[in-house]
């Protein structure tokens, strides 16, 4: 008996070719990426529930259960449909993941933004957030990256003046038209201000969080942006980016994290180099 199921198991690994494994190993990457996507979200007990579903309606069919198992099937028909109109978010932010993989830079044809467009950008910005701040006045302002927000300029009053905290500032002025809106930036240029964002619908949320900081959260489930938030009631600066909110950060931080975010990754180890040899030559003079 052994020796038979021995004979069945080498007979089975022979027949197992080099395109059978990647097939395997294809599918095995697609379904740790889908896991990961919808673990910690609403998607994932959706998901416990339609398996609950196969489960019983499984059951219904072994044990005869025919009414039970006609719903079942009649139901599960339409899941498709269902599915599609259930995980819109999560399906749409799971292509956007795709679209902002490494793979898809190949049909970008290598366009990245100008470094010295971005460090400007970052300055100007964490200029007008620290005055901002400092004056308790209310501002949001989201810096577009991959994902193209031109649903939501649409929204509001087009602009496209080169990106300046002074700006800016005028913007947010309060009791104006704009002020209530938020500014999108885009390549070093304001293209809209006065502009509606989405509210997220995370009930997780603390409950102390106004509209503007939730729009600010909202934005970013939606997209890859990141959010700049100012404060109205306490002055604090807050940065929402892929869901997430991180209050009170000081100036300095504000910019690590912008030039974290913003700067192509590529160009990381240039400007590390780039610094390593300032030290060398400083410490020669020395």
């Amino acid at each position: 008996m052994l020796e038979t199921i021995w004979t069945e198991i080498v007979t089975f690994f022979r027949l197992i070719q080099v395109q059978d494994i990647i097939d395997i190993v294809v599918v095995a990457f697609v379904i740790y990426q889908v896991i990961r996507l919808v673990r910690e979200t609403r998607a994932a007990q959706l998901v416990k529930g339609i398996l609950i579903l196969l489960i019983v309606m499984q059951l219904s069919s072994w044990l005869n259960f025919n009414v039970l198992k006609y719903i079942l099937q009649n139901t599960m028909q339409f899941g498709l449909l269902a599915l599609v109109v259930i995980f819109q978010p999560e399906l749409r932010r799971a292509l956007e993941e795709v679209g902002r993989s490494r793979f898809s830079r190949i049909f970008d044809g290598g366009e990245q933004k100008e470094e010295s467009k971005i460090e400007r950008e970052i300055e100007e910005v964490a200029r007008a957030s620290e005055t901002l701040a400092a004056n308790r006045t209310g501002a949001l302002m989201v810096l577009e990256r991959k994902t193209m927000l031109g649903e939501i300029i649409k929204t509001g009053i087009m602009l496209n003046s080169d990106v300046s905290a002074e700006l800016l500032l005028n913007i947010f002025v309060p009791n104006t038209a704009l002020h209530d809106g938020a500014a999108i930036i885009r390549d070093g240029q304001i293209m809209a201000a006065g502009c509606f964002l989405p509210l997220s619908q995370n009930a997780s949320l603390s409950k102390e969080l106004g509209t503007r900081h939730r729009a600010a959260v909202g934005v970013s489930e939606n997209s890859d942006a990141v959010v700049v938030v100012v404060s109205e009631e306490t002055g604090h600066i807050s940065i929402a980016l892929n869901g997430s909110l991180t209050r009170n950060v000081t100036i300095d931080n504000l910019k690590r994290a912008l030039h974290k975010t913003l700067m192509p990754e590529e160009k990381e180890p240039a400007r590390k180099r780039l610094a390593f040899w300032k030290k060398r030559k400083e410490g020669a003079k020395k």
